[in-house]
């Protein structure tokens, strides 16, 4: 089946371009928009991706199209839908080969069981777009679907891939060999980094980073009041008196010392507004690096006891720290069957810390019944941070990277790839050669916690970078100009 997704988005460009530091954007992007419209003029865009919950895509999605819809494009957005929980190990199966782990035997089997998917998929999208379409697909998952389609039918298809590897390996090879037949079917394809460009897209791949939208409830600014207020709406701390607005319906959870979950207000108050804060917020997934970033905080804990000749400040910083895990409970989000397993080993890992050390970390999850509150919970986590972690062993790009950037964060990423597009070491950010390597995590969260002047001048500079890089109308006027090249091309 192929859903149809009505997507809700209440900000205009009217809105944004009252903002004194985004209205040059916004006039810039109205005028390239008029000038592509009439090429895109009786073209329906259709975007297509696995799922509508969760972070990612189905985040990125709703903006993009509401600012397309508003500029004049008629664009939709589908999402695939299959029971089939073995297509879902599949394409999470080949997610992680083209990060460069995994078992890279494909056989008949897998072969069969995507093509049976890509084809359901396809019948069903069918039903929804026409002769003089842009079909725009959204990672492996409704790849093949999109190629059945584009062969069949008298559209345009563009293959938009999130994630990549900047080297090749077994793995990566497996992968877009298994790929490759479908890939090739597209009129054009789009890459966070030309590094993830394969060999059977070269000529018709373009780069096009992720984006994020300055006013959307993750990214909006907070007042003290209303920061407050979602913390304590959300269980994240103890209310400090009457609440003006009610409890969330579903509060945070935290990891017990017994490996149970409670709500994160328990057994005591996490400390976030008084304590120095290192946190990351991502899926729960093994290339996202919690465990190691777990163990170079306990590293740093551990260090502590045996150091001398550390100023008071300085010592007392790295005492108080605390460490927050933060994701979405595995079982809400379609297409990650993984998720479960990665937080079983990382809350195993947790319970078997000596209790001092778990004192010092919580292991959250956020609630995911209403996306507004997940999203203001995320905001507000993000800005009370000290530090915002992206311990990530591969990363297509890292959009957590980027809100925690536009909010003034210190932010502690890896050298994967994606990273590296966003966070220039010691100006923007800081960043680990190695996300395993716990001396080297330990090393560099203590010298952030160690000089506040360095963490406002890192997060400054960060704000900029992506104010002039990463926000969505530079997105937005690279689709238009994409998609209005790639009509040009096809119906010449």
């Amino acid at each position: 089946m192929a859903r149809l997704i009505e997507s809700r988005h209440h900000v205009s460009l009217d809105d944004y371009e009252g903002i004194a530091h985004l209205s040059m954007a916004v006039r810039e992007l109205r005028q390239e928009a008029a000038s592509l419209l009439p090429t895109l003029k009786g073209h329906r865009v259709w975007m297509v991706s696995s799922t509508s919950r969760g972070g990612g895509v189905a985040e990125l999605l709703p903006p993009l199209l509401a600012l397309l819809r508003e500029l004049g494009v008629d664009a939709n957005w589908l999402v695939m839908e299959t029971d089939d929980q073995e297509f879902f190990r599949l394409t999470k199966r080949l997610h992680n080969l083209i990060h460069g782990h995994g078992d890279a035997n494909l056989g008949q089997a897998e072969r069969e069981l995507y093509d049976k998917i890509s084809h359901d998929t396809a019948e069903a999208v069918a039903r929804h777009i026409s002769s003089g379409d842009v079909l725009v697909i959204h990672d492996p998952q409704p790849l093949g679907a999109g190629a059945i389609l584009r062969k069949r039918m008298d559209i345009a298809a563009i293959w938009r891939c999130h994630i990549g590897l900047d080297r090749k390996t077994p793995e990566t090879r497996a992968a877009w060999t298994f790929l490759d037949a479908c890939a090739s079917a597209y009129d054009q394809a789009v890459f966070t980094a030309p590094e993830y460009i394969p060999g059977c897209l070269t000529g018709r791949a373009t780069i096009m980073h992720p984006a994020i939208d300055p006013l959307t409830h993750k990214n909006r600014d907070l007042s003290v009041h209303k920061l407050v207020g979602i913390l304590a709406n959300g269980a994240l701390i103890r209310p400090p008196g009457p609440m003006l607005t009610p409890p969330f319906p579903k509060p945070a959870e935290r990891l017990q010392r017994d490996g149970s979950w409670a709500p994160a207000i328990e057994p005591e108050d996490i400390g976030l507004l008084y304590h120095p804060i290192v946190t990351q917020i991502s899926r729960w997934d093994r290339l996202k690096g919690f465990l190691p970033l777990m163990n170079g905080f306990v590293s740093l804990k551990r260090d502590l006891e045996n150091k001398t000749g550390l100023g008071e400040r300085h010592r007392h910083s790295v005492q108080l720290a605390r460490l927050v895990l933060a994701g979405p409970d595995p079982a809400s989000v379609e297409d990650d069957p993984e998720g479960k397993e990665v937080l079983a080993k990382l809350c195993n890992a947790y319970v078997g810390l000596e209790p001092k050390f778990q004192d010092d970390i919580a292991i959250i999850l956020l609630p995911m019944n209403s996306a507004k509150h997940n999203a203001l919970l995320v905001n507000a986590l993000q800005r009370c941070s000290d530090i915002v972690a992206q311990n990530s062993l591969q990363e297509g790009f890292g959009l957590t990277a980027t809100e925690a950037m536009w909010k003034h964060a210190a932010v502690l990423g890896s050298n994967a790839a994606g990273l590296r597009q966003q966070i220039r070491p010691d100006l923007d950010g800081c960043l680990v050669t190695n996300p395993e390597d716990p001396h080297e995590i330990a090393t560099t969260l203590d010298a952030l916690l160690r000089d506040p002047w360095k963490r406002d001048m890192l997060g400054r500079r960060a704000q900029q970078r992506v104010h002039d890089e990463f926000l969505i109308f530079a997105q937005v006027r690279r689709w238009l100009v994409l998609i209005a090249n790639t009509i040009k091309t096809r119906w010449p």
